[in-house]
């Protein structure tokens, strides 16, 4: 693309100037999830044209940035999260020329476009992959190779390098004849890990996101950007692999030992990450950088989002998500409000002085909130529950991401049989937990799918109620690529855009309030009553100026805490006259906070 033909960000782009922070303080990020959103081929598959369509419905909900899954050329074994060609758009999705159709009307509405970056790992399908397999080729290290067990044969059963297992099953070590060795997949085997340690792949990663920065896009949601750097031994050995903790890692209830510890945060990250803001950012302004981060302690969040260490503007953490399984994902346990505000007090405290912090309870890989933590048994709840979960999180300090269909309150899928699952992870888990390790029965493991799987939040976008909830216009023999939730005809856009009282309506307002306050884009945060086991409440300060945020995040009524009822006024013509945002309403809010008591899923705003 010649520089007459790149996409221009116009000035009228907002940059709120509430406050002095950088402009994404101020902002929403809208995730989308492109094979579900909205289709306008009629092959069942959302596609970029039909991103397009619909960017005036995000305009209208008040979002600033768009974070689009991956829709470079793929595969599709993850649904693109395996990248054979970074630098061209997979058919499914549309063409080239539809991208930069989508910058175009995106960046002439306000609105910004940050792609997904895949570069801990490829596809095995990519041309980087398929060079490396040959030993004699300049890209042979361009990723993880190891020999099989010594003494043992290639290729053979446990001849693996380690008993290292895969997230999504199996060992984490594939045989490759051609090579006569085993590569590293963290993930799904047809997903090799790249090796960072080399130098000619960080150059040709920084080059390829450069093009795309020239190209308009501006900026990168870096998937599993933590695991770039992995913790080798004084020899450039994996641990485990050829040496003596071979025999000493310990092994789960699959057959197989987690390489977290070694793949996560390793001596190297903020070398790589600071060499990529040099080499991609340094000079360019209005882009964002968000990184996907696993293994990273709150702690670290604060160092690599300190601007003075020019690494990434924010991450996100997972320690708040791991409240419900502690055990592992696929054996859940009860919500539990307390552990969530401890998880959210630490990430909050821990960038108070330097960094800043990405606010998420949803998206493509977590289940619907308001059916994980919330309440999705009737109406009135669901509604009530997917206010408070969003009150709560778009009032905490930092940058709040809304994954597509949040802003409706839309639930879980509530599928009841294996063959309506798509999702790579859950078909697997399911094979190998209950045929193969049979270590969780069929029921239970059925029960875990329906609460956790990913495949929960890919249902298609519910924007009406017609047969396929205006997501595409497919014929019946061909459908859309995953099913439709039923609740759809009552859940939709269209239902929700004019109603007053809607959760959409809702969102409208809890963005607006922080394009308009600075105490929310840029207050202090200081959890109260910690322990209380329903109400989760907080104070945000700046200045002279405080906000006080109540929600009780449960099906019963809740007595108010004693700091939290410390704060409150006690008479409710004065209580309304505080309110900033309530729900179910601010006489109903008054009245309860001056009997004492919160109904179930109660939530507001009080100016204080």
């Amino acid at each position: 693309m010649t520089d007459m033909q790149r996409t221009v960000i116009p000035d009228s782009i907002r940059t709120n100037g509430a406050t002095p922070n950088p402009w994404w303080a101020n902002a929403v990020v809208y995730q989308i999830y492109p094979r579900s959103f909205q289709d306008t081929n009629g092959d069942g598959i959302g596609d970029l044209r039909g991103i397009t369509s619909r960017l005036d419905y995000l305009v209208d909900m008040g979002v600033d940035v768009i974070w689009l899954s991956p829709v470079y050329r793929s595969p599709q074994d993850d649904n693109g999260y395996d990248i054979s060609d970074y630098q061209d758009i997979d058919p499914l999705f549309g063409t080239m020329d539809d991208m930069d159709e989508l910058l175009s009307e995106a960046h002439a509405r306000g609105l910004r476009i940050v792609m997904d970056l895949v570069v801990n790992h490829t596809s095995d399908e990519h041309a980087w992959f398929q060079a490396s397999r040959d030993r004699n080729d300049p890209h042979a290290d361009w990723y993880i190779w190891r020999p099989a067990r010594a003494g043992m044969e290639p290729g053979s059963p446990g001849a693996e390098p380690n008993r290292w297992g895969g997230s999504f099953g199996g060992s984490a070590w594939q045989y490759d004849e051609q090579r006569g060795e085993y590569y590293l997949h963290t993930f799904s085997k047809k997903q090799p890990d790249l090796n960072w340690e080399n130098p000619d792949v960080r150059r040709a990663v920084y080059d390829m996101m450069n093009w795309w920065m020239d190209r308009g896009v501006d900026g990168f949601r870096m998937d599993v950007i933590t695991l770039i750097s992995k913790h080798l031994d004084v020899n450039g050995e994996l641990p485990g692999v050829q040496g003596s903790l071979i025999d000493d890692l310990p092994v789960g209830e699959e057959g197989y030992s987690s390489p977290w510890p070694f793949s996560m945060d390793g001596p190297r990250l903020d070398e790589f990450l600071a060499q990529m803001r040099r080499e991609v950012f340094e000079g360019r302004e209005g882009f964002l950088t968000v990184g996907e981060a696993q293994g990273i302690v709150p702690e670290r969040d604060r160092y690599i989002t300190d601007p003075a260490n020019g690494e990434l503007d924010m991450l996100f953490l997972f320690d708040h998500m791991e409240v419900d399984a502690p055990r592992g994902k696929w054996t859940p346990e009860p919500f539990d409000v307390r552990s969530l505000k401890r998880a959210m007090k630490k990430q909050q405290q821990a960038v108070s002085e330097a960094g800043w912090p990405s606010l998420f309870f949803c998206n493509h890989d977590q289940p619907r909130v308001v059916s994980r933590w919330g309440d999705d048994s009737n109406e009135a709840a669901r509604v009530a529950s997917a206010k408070a979960f969003g009150l709560l999180l778009h009032l905490h300090r930092g940058t709040p991401y809304v994954y597509q269909g949040e802003e409706l309150g839309m639930t879980n899928a509530h599928f009841t049989s294996l063959d309506q699952y798509r999702d790579l992870e859950s078909l697997n888990a399911f094979r190998q937990r209950v045929e193969e390790a049979k270590v969780q029965s069929t029921e239970s493991m059925m029960a875990s799918l329906a609460c956790m799987s990913r495949d929960n939040s890919r249902t298609p976008m519910q924007w009406d109620a017609s047969v396929y909830a205006g997501f595409t216009d497919a014929d019946a023999s061909v459908g859309p690529w995953i099913s439709v939730n039923p609740n759809h005809v009552g859940i939709n856009a269209v239902s929700q855009m004019d109603d007053p009282d809607s959760v959409f309506r809702f969102y409208k307002r809890l963005i607006e309030l922080r394009h308009t306050d600075p105490v929310v884009a840029a207050g202090s945060f200081e959890m109260l009553d910690d322990d209380d086991p329903q109400v989760y409440a907080f104070i945000r300060r700046l200045k002279d100026s405080a906000l006080l945020v109540v929600a009780n995040l449960s099906r019963e009524s809740a007595g108010i805490p004693a700091r939290t009822h410390a704060l409150l006024q006690k008479d409710e013509q004065n209580i309304r006259n505080h309110i900033v945002l309530s729900s179910p309403g601010d006489t109903a809010v008054a009245r309860q906070i001056a009997e004492g008591v919160l109904e179930p899923w109660t939530a507001f705003v009080l100016r204080v």
